[in-house]
């Protein structure tokens, strides 16, 4: 039934663009006809398009609804902004403050395998620990021949024992790479436990000295 109605569309449409094309040459049957029908009576329902279908749907905006009394306003300018109050809170002083860590941190990982076997051939030193962090994984030998400070890394500390200020060392010396202008402290081992502190291993167990 649709293929009929689209026929018989398809062939007023002809007729309508024959009689607009011939200007109005044609015969009065012809004229008759084509002023006669009309593409309403023709169009199955599914093909006429309604005004209504073809015109954006307009829908509703949605709308912010109103603050309740008591939620927060946006401050109207700076100055009308409160910071909270200052706390001091008192620090300990870090054992590290005063010193130049190197950046990045040489490590024993990071440390070739030359570099490693001429810290190795190297003499043996001695030296008291100055200050260590087990946190930060850093500290510093004070030698005993006196000179600047020698850093030293966590990975390079041997034994059971962690480092604490006054404990005497042996160490060799290795360069920091890249330009090898400072040296570190490899192969620290502790001497002599500091009197009258108390010590922790590495694994955890704090002893007295």
């Amino acid at each position: 039934m649709q293929e009929y109605d689209l026929a018989r569309l398809c062939g007023k449409l002809n007729l309508l663009y024959f009689l607009h094309w011939d200007g109005g040459r044609a015969g009065p049957a012809a004229r008759t006809l084509g002023s006669s029908c009309s593409l309403e009576d023709y169009n199955p329902p599914s093909l006429i398009m309604s005004s209504e279908a073809s015109s954006p749907v307009q829908r509703p905006r949605p709308t912010t609804p109103p603050l309740s009394p008591g939620s927060p306003t946006s401050p109207v300018s700076p100055s009308s902004l409160r910071l909270p109050a200052y706390r001091h809170r008192d620090r300990s002083p870090s054992p590290m403050g005063g010193f130049l860590i190197p950046s990045p941190l040489p490590t024993r990982r990071n440390r070739t395998c030359s570099a490693c076997a001429r810290a190795s051939e190297g003499p043996v030193f001695t030296g008291v620990c100055k200050c260590f962090s087990r946190s930060k994984g850093h500290g510093f030998i004070t030698p005993s021949d006196g000179g600047n400070d020698i850093f030293v890394h966590i990975s390079d500390i041997e034994g059971e024992y962690v480092p604490m200020e006054g404990d005497e060392v042996t160490y060799k010396l290795c360069s920091i790479p890249p330009k090898h202008e400072k040296i570190q402290a490899v192969e620290v081992n502790i001497t002599h436990l500091a009197p009258g502190t108390k010590h922790e291993t590495w694994s955890g167990m704090v002893v007295d000295s």
